[in-house]
């Protein structure tokens, strides 16, 4: 009997840390099934910016419309993507902190005001370092 209780132990000690163990995955996959659908709109918009950039500025923006500044756009976009990243940071700090339904509102909050503050940094890269250098 005592030889069942002892065997008993270990696996329920086992399957309790094996939960354990899952707990951060489980927060990863919750993180990215909000954070990664939402990229594809982050996305979108800072496109969008580009585009009435260029349709409205046309004749000064028709010449920089080449393969070289096409590799320096994909750079820009590569690290606007990069820097959506940072929201699996403040991730760490939201699913530590509070409960899940504070959560979702705390996400919805920094997926705003990071947008914004994107399409912010967009419009002054663009006018600032890039407009006035397309001959």
């Amino acid at each position: 009997m005592d030889t069942q209780d002892s065997q008993a132990a270990p696996d329920s000690a086992g399957a309790a840390s094996h939960s354990a163990e899952g707990a951060p995955w489980k927060g990863l996959m919750d993180a990215a099934r909000f954070w990664e659908p939402r990229r594809l709109l982050y996305n979108l918009l800072l496109f969008v910016v580009v585009m009435i950039w260029v349709v409205r500025t046309w004749p000064h923006f028709r010449p920089a419309m080449n393969l070289e500044a096409l590799g320096i756009m994909t750079v820009l976009a590569l690290l606007a993507n990069l820097c959506y990243c940072a929201a699996y940071l403040a991730e760490i700090l939201i699913q530590n902190a509070t409960t899940s339904a504070a959560r979702n509102r705390q996400r919805w909050a920094i997926w705003l005001v990071g947008t914004l503050l994107a399409i912010l940094f967009e419009n002054y890269w663009i006018a600032d370092e890039i407009y006035p250098f397309v001959l």
